[in-house]
């Protein structure tokens, strides 16, 4: 399917685009030439293959007529305005590719693309832009280091999952009915272990695949002894939200053989990784069995694809996923799953929150086309009523009052991924409008501040209101001078 597919491109692209090499990567149609201005002049082309194939094209030179290393960095920070604050460029021959990371990556880009477009055009690399955190993230410098250095071995997954997933739409057979059947390996009447099961005629589809951190562990995985789950037969997995709920046992996944993609928002990718290694090093500390390793998470960072809200992607030949914000934490996402042509569409919330929050914008409510939903009810009781946020936020806020006037210390014990952050934009607007940032510290302790860190590569997922300081004010709250680290033992005794 995949070659005739190839076969049938050639044929609608003319010779004098000169391509000397077209393959499926992944969910995208990659064409490589030796006369990428073509394609630049003739962009109706590439709108008309998007347009029958249902996939992105992704123009890549040809590795003859790619700039000199030296020379490319050398025009790229001729080209880049220096305020950009370019950090770092990382070339990947494997893909004819350049990555250029920035403090403000906006400059880089150029209005409507201008700066991009006219260097791909001056180096021939394709180049890609990725935001430098403001706050040093150490996790962040890891996942993409480790997809820098894995460029070639990554190339060759994505070209193995291109050729599962072929851009024609399979042809339903006239003998058999279509089916999809839906089965909860943890997470339901619970909390915890988050685990869905999605099966078609074709395909095996894994959303989420949490632990339980607070049960002994036989309570704490996902009922992976069903009969309806076969790891070997497993096409693709889809990650919510990076707490362990819900991602923390997908590296145990592949300590037992999985080598298919896991589908997630980029701060997910980040923050998963971030918890999954730290729940490594919390069960070695504690002498308990470890469930993977460090090399278990370091794969699952090789098999991410991570894809944006509201970006369409074939997972596999029957089932078309599109992840939409859940409101919930940075990068959380609500999964969206299309299944055949119109067979069916089933969306799985994952942890919601619908109202907003000072960090993440409320989540989505309206989908193209749905028959089944499956929504998380953690608070969702007869009685669960939660207090008013402007209540609790007055009530914090004359606590910390109090506090200061009686020079004592508050200690505020929160999870690292997405309460704490939410509280450290409280606490900073609350000492804002007191005039006190300069005079109070407020101490980031244990892994607040990696996450926080992590919230800074990606504000585009913040909401409204906090982009806006960051973009056009020029002032992000996790900057603010009150905000210090707590960096090691001696500084926390000395706290």
């Amino acid at each position: 399917m995949a070659q005739s597919f190839l076969e049938e491109l050639r044929a609608e692209v003319p010779e004098s685009a000169d391509i000397t090499k077209a393959q499926l990567e992944g969910s995208r149609i990659v064409i490589y030439t030796k006369t990428p201005d073509y394609f630049a002049d003739h962009q109706e082309l590439i709108k008309k293959l998007v347009s029958k194939y249902k996939k992105r094209v992704d123009l890549r030179a040809h590795p003859d007529i790619l700039m000199d290393v030296e020379k490319a960095k050398k025009a790229i920070h001729e080209l880049v305005p220096k305020e950009a604050e370019i950090t770092d460029v990382i070339f990947s021959a494997e893909v004819s590719k350049v990555t250029i990371e920035a403090k403000k990556p906006g400059l880089v880009i150029g209005k409507s693309g201008k700066t991009l477009h006219e260097l791909k055009r001056m180096i021939k690399w394709s180049p890609y832009v990725e935001r430098t955190p403001s706050i040093p993230s150490h996790i962040t410098k890891v996942v993409r280091n480790v997809l820098y250095m894995h460029a070639e071995e990554r190339k060759k997954f994505l070209e193995s999952i291109g050729k599962k997933v072929p851009p024609k739409k399979i042809i339903e057979e006239e003998n058999g009915e279509k089916w999809v059947r839906v089965t909860a390996l943890g997470g339901f009447r619970e909390v915890g272990r988050s685990t869905i099961l999605v099966q078609t005629n074709e395909s095996r589809v894994l959303v989420d695949c949490g632990v339980n951190v607070a049960v002994e562990r036989v309570q704490s995985y996902p009922y992976f002894n069903a009969p309806e789950f076969d790891i070997n037969t497993l096409d693709a997995v889809i990650v919510t939200h990076a707490h362990l709920d819900h991602s923390g046992l997908i590296p145990y996944l592949f300590k037992y053989g999985y080598k298919g993609p896991v589908y997630c928002t980029p701060p997910t990718r980040d923050l998963m990784t971030m918890l999954q290694l730290d729940f490594v090093d919390i069960s070695q500390r504690e002498g308990k069995k470890v469930a993977y390793t460090q090399k278990d998470v370091e794969e699952v960072i090789k098999h991410t694809i991570a894809i944006d809200y509201g970006e369409v992607t074939d997972i596999t030949p029957d089932i078309r996923l599109t992840l939409y914000n859940a409101g919930h934490i940075l990068g959380s996402s609500q999964v969206h799953l299309h299944v055949g042509e119109g067979l069916h569409n089933l969306v799985y919330t994952g942890d919601l929150y619908a109202d907003g929050s000072r960090l993440i914008a409320p989540a989505d409510t309206e989908f193209m086309r749905l028959e089944t939903m499956i929504i998380e009810s953690t608070y969702g009781g007869k009685n669960d009523f939660q207090p008013p946020r402007m209540d609790s936020e007055k009530r914090l806020a004359q606590i910390i009052e109090q506090g200061i006037k009686d020079k004592a210390k508050i200690l505020i014990p929160v999870l690292a991924v997405g309460r704490a952050q939410e509280l450290a934009v409280i606490i900073e607007d609350i000492l804002k409008k007191k005039g006190l940032q300069d005079t109070v510290k407020v101490y980031l302790d244990g892994m607040v501040w990696e996450a926080t860190a992590i919230h800074t590569a990606y504000p585009e997922y913040l909401n409204e209101n906090i982009r806006q300081r960051i973009f056009h004010e020029d002032e992000n709250p996790f900057l603010s001078p009150v905000f210090k680290r707590v960096g090691s033992q001696k500084e926390r005794i000395s706290v």
